[in-house]
């Protein structure tokens, strides 16, 4: 639910005493407010509000020094430990292209920015947070004991704006688009992919055929597509362990897509929920949102790049699984992990 009047802080504060456990994104859906809405009630108590345009944003954060970077959506959280360096500003979109901090941003979505301070028994916590038009997070930054404390001090003096008046009127959040793939155009779609010679030319055809990318899938068949077992990604991680297959990893929102790329050593279930945790990279999973996976495969002049992609009930991309097909034996190793997966018996389309 999403609410455009401000929330006092007193009753933030009087909440979280009532449920001290409960994290800032799931105290905020206990008051019927956005998490944006949450953190803009303490502005100027420990909260600044800053720029939140990335071409002002992002330069400054290498004088961070070390800090964790976190984006998420509903079902799916990426933490990865660096250094935000190599920043690539675009109108449309930019990006961090130097590992492990690999990042694609959409500024339009970056409405909202805010430098936290958290006072905790363990200490003061600092992070930078983002918030699209609703009051959602698209992505934010903490700091660690590595980080350089001078240095936030003047990145947040930088982008400190001059109204900081609390509170946050928060639009409508946009629905998710349900998958939308008239089956008429299977025939056509399968002509138009055979054309393909880069992964990135699929969005592009889909939506000139007025489709998308779920309802692409659902029409198209094979050898284009197959559906798993909506159970399979333990199988994949777990196997990308046991096999020392490096993966890549791709979890985000409107705003930001967060990667990760190589291997991955630890794989812990935990109630519904499937983690990595790796040194400097966690990866966090709702696997009871998972409603359909689909295996994927793409032209491109270099072959085919299959993945694997997750959705959840409503249509949602949870996260995306590739192979790191420019390392020797990446290619192989991952069309034998991928064929392994079970697959799911679906109706043969027209």
């Amino acid at each position: 639910m999403t609410v455009s009047h401000p929330i006092s802080l007193a009753k933030i504060e009087a909440a979280r005493s009532e449920n001290p456990k409960l994290r800032a994104r799931d105290l905020a859906e206990h008051l019927e407010i956005t998490e944006g809405q949450l953190v803009a009630a303490a502005v100027g108590q420990g909260v600044v509000r800053i720029s939140a345009e990335p071409n002002t944003v992002m330069p400054e954060l290498v004088h961070l020094g070390e800090v964790m970077a976190l984006t998420r959506n509903e079902s799916c959280v990426m933490e990865k430990v660096g250094i935000y360096d190599d920043y690539r500003p675009g109108d449309h979109a930019s990006m961090f292209f130097n590992l492990p901090i690999d990042l694609r941003f959409f500024p339009k979505h970056f409405v909202h920015g805010f430098a936290v301070e958290t006072k905790t028994d363990k200490g003061t916590k600092r992070s930078l947070q983002f918030f699209d038009a609703a009051g959602d997070a698209v992505h934010k930054i903490h700091l660690r004991e590595a980080s350089d404390l001078d240095g936030w001090a003047k990145v947040v003096e930088t982008l400190k704006v001059d109204d900081q008046t609390p509170g946050l009127d928060a639009a409508e959040r946009a629905p998710v688009e349900g998958a939308k793939g008239p089956i008429e155009k299977a025939e056509k779609l399968r002509a138009e992919w055979d054309k393909m010679t880069d992964t990135h030319q699929f969005l592009m055809m889909v939506r000139k055929m007025k489709m998308n990318r779920l309802g692409a899938y659902r029409i198209a068949g094979a050898p284009y597509v197959e559906k798993l077992d909506a159970n399979c990604i333990p199988q994949l991680l777990n196997k990308a362990v046991d096999n020392e297959t490096p993966i890549m990893m791709f979890v985000g929102n409107q705003g930001c897509i967060e990667i990760h790329t190589g291997p991955i050593k630890r794989v812990v279930e935990m109630g519904p929920w499937i983690n990595i945790l790796d040194p400097g990279f966690d990866m966090h999973l709702r696997m009871d949102h998972i409603a359909e996976v689909w295996l994927v495969n793409k032209n491109t002049r270099a072959g085919t790049a299959t993945s694997v992609e997750v959705f959840d009930a409503e249509g949602y991309l949870i996260a995306q699984f590739f192979g790191v097909l420019r390392e020797e034996g990446g290619a192989e190793a991952w069309k034998l992990l991928t064929d392994s997966l079970p697959r799911e018996q679906v109706e043969e389309v027209a």
